[in-house]
């Protein structure tokens, strides 16, 4: 979808809600829409923020409201349309709502909240056992649960092999599904998120490395005149963010233990910057020891890979003078920003600010070292 130009033009908020499959809102209810605040971060599970204009007599606060028409756990799904670029935004579930009553007519509102379909993975505690079953195989038992809402698996193979040994040990899972795929994620140095659309009432749940290879957006342009892109960018780097961990393994056998070699992160961290940053950290790994050594590798490289960011991004730009939707959870090019930062980087994540007529996006950048890799950013 970061292909498609939105051109100029107004944009239009389509909003469907239901138990679980979800139709469109009445039109009234669109057109007290205030505004509209969606966050999707990478590993981190989304929310959003909408205000409606709740007028004493309109439909909202006579009949939706008192009926349960925006109670916790109903179905939300939000569709931006920029001049013909449709784009599903979020597909999550209300969990909060808030009445402001203002003796100004018109200043009454009603803010609901709510986050992504992952919190249907976090209500409920289950104990459950997973015998003969590498860690991938358990996450895609576990999202199968989750068919009903249109959530499909997108889940990869770990990058260190972790063949299962019932003899030896049984995985068990203590806690919510979300907790153990998390758990799951963080142990391999990959990322869990849910990425809405491309159809409404459709979810993809990647369960893998962070998408750090392909295609890249449309460049974010800074300091370039009338070619500026991007309202503002400023950059960080932090040198004592990267790490060198360290694990022991021992050998059930002989006993002995050893230091396990440290793991390239290319495989799960394809270098972004032309001149990566020494870990300036060491950290020991507690509890590898006894770990299968499959288990105690990935962990190594999880921890590795993880700490790798150290320069990082912030900014915001105006989706109609960018000409594209900014994609979270993907690549993107920088220019203008000087030889040091100027580059390719991994979108951390992104908030779409929406009012009528206007749409905002603030976004955070990161990769793991300064200048770039080529001479060519993707304009």
């Amino acid at each position: 979808m970061f292909d498609m130009p939105v051109g100029q033009g107004p944009v239009h908020i389509t909003l469907q809600m239901g138990p679980q499959l979800v139709r469109p809102v009445p039109a009234e209810v669109t057109e007290a829409l205030l505004s509209a605040q969606i966050t999707a971060t990478a590993g981190e599970r989304s929310g959003f923020q909408l205000a409606f204009d709740m007028t004493k007599n309109g439909i909202i606060s006579r009949r939706l409201l008192p009926e349960g028409f925006f109670d916790p756990k109903t179905r939300l799904v939000v569709t931006v349309t920029v001049k013909g670029t449709t784009e599903v935004l979020f597909d999550g579930l209300v969990v909060r709502q808030e009445v402001g009553a203002s003796n100004q007519p018109g200043h009454s509102t009603l803010t609901v909240t709510g986050e992504d379909l992952t919190l249907l993975m976090d209500l409920e505690e289950r104990t459950a056992r997973y015998p003969n079953l590498p860690p991938s195989e358990r996450v895609l038992a576990i999202l199968r649960r989750y068919s009903d809402y249109g959530i499909r698996p997108d889940v990869y193979t770990e990058k260190v092999a972790q063949p299962p040994h019932q003899d030896l040990r049984v995985h068990y899972q203590t806690g919510t599904d979300l907790q153990y795929v998390t758990e799951l994620a963080h142990a391999n140095g990959y990322t869990f998120y849910l990425e809405p659309g491309p159809t409404p009432g459709q979810s993809s749940a990647r369960w893998g490395p962070e998408v750090r290879l392909g295609i890249r957006q449309h460049a974010l342009n800074v300091n370039l005149d009338a070619n500026s892109t991007v309202d503002q960018l400023t950059f960080a780097y932090d040198g004592t963010a990267r790490e060198e961990p360290q694990a022991r393994w021992q050998d059930p056998d002989t006993r002995l233990s050893t230091l396990l070699p440290q793991p390239p992160i290319s495989p799960l961290r394809p270098p972004l910057g032309k001149r990566p940053t020494p870990a300036l950290k060491r950290r020991t790994l507690s509890g590898t020891a006894k770990q299968q050594r499959g288990q105690a590798e990935a962990e190594l490289l999880a921890r590795a890979a993880i700490s790798a960011d150290v320069v990082s991004g912030s900014g915001s730009l105006d989706v109609n003078r960018h000409g594209y939707i900014l994609q979270p959870r993907q690549l993107v090019g920088v220019r203008g920003a000087g030889r040091a930062y100027d580059g390719d980087y991994y979108v951390k994540s992104v908030t779409h600010n929406l009012r009528p007529g206007s749409f905002q996006q603030n976004f955070t950048l990161s990769r793991e070292g300064l200048e770039a890799r080529s001479d060519y950013v993707r304009p």
